[in-house]
C-alpha cells in the first residue's frame, strides 16, 4: 500500500503545470461536444462560412487540432516538472513505451484516415454524414480507436519519462474519454437514426 509520503516522493501536486494539464484535458472534449451541438442546432459555424458546412467543418478540424496540441505540450510540460521512478525495468522501460506509442499512433492515423476529416472531426453535427458505417481497420479491431490510440500514447509517454505522474493523468484522460462517449454516442446514433427515418 502506497503511504501519503511516498505519493508525495513520485506525484508532486502543488506543480502548477499539472493542474494546467488536468485543466486542459477537461476542456477539449467538453468544448468541442458543446461546440458541435449548438452546430447542430443552430449552424452557428456554417452561417459563419457563408453557409458552406464543410468550411465551417474543416475550421472546427483546425480548432480541435490546434487546441489538441496545446494540450499536449500541456501534458509535456506537466512530466517535466514532476519526479522521476522507475516504473518499468530495463529493457521494458524503452520497448514498451515506444511499441506502445507506435501502436497507439497507428490506431489514431488509420481511424483518421478512414473517417476522413469530415467524419474525424464531428462533420455529422454539421450534417455532413457517412454513407455507411466504416468497418475497415481499426474499426474492426476497436470500437473507438481514436480514443483508444490517445490513451495509449499518453501512457507511453509517461513510462517513456518515468513520471508516475503521468500515468495518474492518463488515469484521468481515460476517465474523460469515457464520460465524453457516454454524450457523443447517443446523439451521433440520433442524427443518424434521424437521417434513416427521413430516407424511409
Amino acid at each position: 500500500m502506497v503511504s501519503l509520503q511516498s505519493f508525495d516522493s513520485i506525484v508532486d501536486l502543488s506543480q502548477k503545470s499539472l493542474l494546467l494539464s488536468f485543466l486542459s484535458i477537461s476542456f477539449n472534449p467538453l468544448a468541442w461536444n458543446l461546440v458541435a451541438r449548438n452546430e447542430y442546432r443552430n449552424k452557428t459555424i456554417t452561417k459563419l462560412f457563408g453557409g458552406n458546412a464543410h468550411y465551417g467543418c474543416y475550421f472546427l478540424a483546425l480548432m480541435i487540432f490546434s487546441f489538441g496540441m496545446v494540450r499536449d505540450a500541456l501534458y509535456t510540460q506537466a512530466l517535466a516538472d514532476q519526479p522521476k521512478h522507475a516504473l518499468l525495468p530495463a529493457p521494458l522501460d524503452t520497448v514498451v513505451p515506444a511499441a506502445l506509442f507506435l501502436l497507439g499512433q497507428i490506431f489514431v492515423v488509420t481511424s483518421t484516415w478512414a473517417l476522413g476529416i469530415t467524419g474525424t472531426f464531428l462533420g455529422d453535427y454539421f450534417g455532413i454524414l457517412q454513407t455507411k458505417m466504416v468497418t475497415s481497420f481499426p474499426f474492426n479491431v476497436l470500437e473507438n480507436p481514436m480514443y483508444v490510440g490517445s490513451t495509449m500514447s499518453f501512457t507511453a509517454t509517461a513510462l517513456w519519462y518515468q513520471k508516475p505522474a503521468g500515468l495518474l493523468i492518463t488515469l484521468y484522460v481515460y476517465i474523460v474519454y469515457v464520460i465524453a462517449l457516454r454524450f457523443e454516442g447517443p446523439f451521433t446514433t440520433m442524427i443518424y437514426a434521424k437521417r434513416d427515418s427521413k430516407k424511409a
